[in-house]
C-alpha cells in the first residue's frame, strides 16, 4: 500500500485493504482504497488546491440534503504532504439506460430543481472540471451569467493569446445576453451545474450524480448540458417535461447555455472544441441581432 493511502486510513480511522489506482485527470489523480468499512473513492490535488476539494464537498452536500439524487456521502478530507485529498463513499454505479433509468433521473432532477434559492449565484467560488468558477450571490441571473460565466471565459481566452472573430463575437454576446430574458426571469433553482452523463449514474438503484459545479440558476442550464454531449435516454426528457415543463421560450435559450459549457471545454482541451464553440456563438449573436 501506498504511504498516501495508509496517511488517509489512518486519519480516517480505517483499516486498510486494498488499493488501486484510477484513471487520472489534467489535475488531479484518484484512487480507490477498500477498508474494512467498505470502499471508499479518493480523489486528490496538489496541496494549494485544497480548497477545490472543499469546495466540491460543499457542492455534494447541497446535492444529498436536497433529497433528490444518490449522492456519495463524505468521508473527509485532509492534507497529506504536498497533497491534498477527498474521501467519499464508492459507489457501484452503471449508467443511466432504459426507459425505467431515464424516468426515474427525469423525475430527481425535477426534484433537485423545486430546490429554490433567494438569489443567483453562491456563497463561494468552486470548480466546473478542471476549470475555476466564479460566484457570488446576484440578483439578476442574466447579469450573472454575463459577468460570471461567459466574461471570465472571454479573459481566459485572450489571457492566452486568442484573438479574432471568437473574441468579437463574445464580447457582444456578453452584452446581450440580457435579450433573452426580457420576458422570462427563471427561478433560483439549485443546479448540479456540470449535469454531463459522466457525472451521472445509477447506484443502488437510485438515481446518482457527483463530481458538481453547485449554484443556483435558470434549471434549464442544467437541462441544456444534458443535451449537449448527450447519453441521456429519451425517456429522462418525457419524465422531466411531465414533473416540471420548461418554458416555452427555453430553445431560444439553449445556445447559450450550451456555450458556456463548450468554452470551457476549449479552454481545457483545445482546438478540438473551436468550431463547434465558434459555430454556437455565432448562431446565437446573430438570433440576437
Amino acid at each position: 500500500m501506498s504511504p498516501l493511502a495508509r496517511e488517509i486510513a489512518a486519519t480516517l480511522g480505517l483499516q486498510l485493504t486494498g488499493e488501486a489506482a484510477l484513471p487520472p485527470g489534467r489535475t488531479r489523480s484518484a484512487l480507490k482504497l477498500d477498508t474494512g468499512a467498505g470502499a471508499l473513492f479518493i480523489k486528490t490535488v496538489p496541496a494549494e488546491h485544497a480548497d477545490r476539494l472543499a469546495a466540491e464537498a460543499d457542492g455534494l452536500a447541497l446535492l444529498r440534503d436536497s433529497g433528490s439524487f444518490r449522492v456519495p456521502a463524505l468521508a473527509g478530507t485532509g492534507v497529506s504532504g504536498e497533497v491534498a485529498w477527498l474521501a467519499l463513499e464508492w459507489l457501484a454505479l452503471k449508467p443511466v439506460s432504459g426507459d425505467d433509468d431515464g424516468r426515474a433521473f427525469g423525475q430527481a432532477l425535477a426534484a433537485l430543481h423545486a430546490v429554490r434559492g433567494e438569489h443567483y449565484g453562491l456563497g463561494r467560488d468552486n470548480w466546473l472540471g478542471d476549470s475555476p468558477q466564479e460566484n457570488g450571490w446576484s440578483a439578476s441571473w442574466p447579469l450573472f451569467y454575463a459577468q460570471k460565466r461567459l466574461q471570465p471565459a472571454l479573459e481566459r481566452l485572450i489571457a492566452g493569446g486568442e484573438r479574432g472573430e471568437l473574441i468579437r463575437t463574445l464580447r457582444a454576446l456578453v452584452e446581450r445576453v440580457p435579450a433573452l430574458f426580457l420576458d422570462y426571469r427563471p427561478v433560483p433553482s439549485l443546479l448540479h451545474g456540470d449535469l454531463w452523463h459522466g457525472n451521472a449514474g445509477i447506484a443502488d438503484g437510485r438515481p446518482a450524480v457527483f463530481d458538481p459545479a453547485v449554484h443556483y440558476g435558470d434549471r434549464e442550464a442544467d437541462y441544456a448540458m444534458t443535451e449537449l454531449f448527450g447519453g441521456f435516454p429519451v425517456s429522462m426528457y418525457a419524465a422531466y417535461q411531465k414533473a416540471a415543463p420548461l418554458d416555452a421560450g427555453a430553445p431560444a435559450r439553449r445556445g447559450l447555455y450550451r456555450l458556456h459549457h463548450l468554452l470551457n471545454h476549449f479552454l481545457l482541451f483545445g482546438e478540438a472544441y473551436r468550431r463547434e464553440t465558434e459555430r454556437t456563438a455565432a448562431r446565437l449573436l446573430s438570433e440576437l441581432r
